[in-house]
């Protein structure tokens, strides 16, 4: 039976890509308050606004592609004897593209959209505008988990993080919650890997660190879980 790696990926590793991370040193994104944009409040209060960012993220991360470290997690599921699971905090695809074939995104998808009015899912590769409505009547907005909505993944996301045999997390600072959680819900003999530029304090002793960029870090990191023998 194949071992379980549960990949945990956050801004860090898209950043690379040249997609930039959530909230930059001044507290903005892209230009913008995080409030003003990324809030179920702020898309009531100014749809146009809410729509036209991400149509600009949606339109800026068509231009980028996949970094070594995207690339590095989709050959190692191809060739290790592990059943890879990819955990994202990002909204991008990179991962698709790369080759991962079993990516579940925490805070949803910016090349999807879904209904207000039955939260159904549909694709979207262009712009989102007002009065752009999906079959059901619904206007259309970003599939996205904003700040003060639940994260409907997350229970999935543990129930696979709880059946790890290896946990790497890539370009993440583990203060975002609920996902900084999982950190916690693997098996307590799991070893656990992360990569990041800034390694965080308070890091249980399981935890083995390269303190680097993911592009170089993640190949390493792989290398070491493909000696992990299997704790289940």
């Amino acid at each position: 039976m194949k071992k379980n790696l549960i990949i945990l990926t956050g801004a860090g590793i898209s950043a690379e890509s040249g997609i930039k991370t959530f909230r930059d040193a001044d507290g903005l994104w892209e230009n913008h308050r995080i409030e003003d944009v990324a809030t179920p409040e702020a898309f009531r209060r100014n749809p146009a606004l809410v729509l036209e960012f991400y149509n600009q993220r949606r339109a800026q991360a068509r231009t980028v592609a996949p970094n070594a470290a995207h690339q590095a997690i989709a050959e190692f599921e191809k060739a290790a004897h592990w059943t890879v699971h990819v955990i994202t905090q990002n909204v991008d695809d990179l991962h698709e593209r790369a080759g991962s074939s079993r990516v579940l995104h925490l805070h949803g998808q910016l090349n999807q959209s879904r209904s207000v009015k039955t939260g159904r899912v549909y694709s979207c590769e262009g712009d989102i505008n007002e009065g752009d409505c999906c079959p059901d009547g619904g206007q259309l907005r970003p599939h996205i988990v904003w700040f003060g909505e639940a994260v409907p993944a997350m229970d999935e996301a543990t129930a696979r993080t709880r059946r790890a045999d290896a946990v790497l997390i890539v370009g993440t600072s583990l203060q975002v919650y609920p996902a900084a959680g999982l950190l916690h819900e693997a098996p307590w003999r799991t070893p656990i890997f992360l990569v990041d530029k800034h390694i965080p304090d308070g890091l249980p002793g399981r935890v083995r660190t390269f303190e680097e960029a993911a592009s170089t870090g993640v190949p390493k990191a792989l290398a070491a879980i493909a000696q992990v023998p299997q704790t289940r």
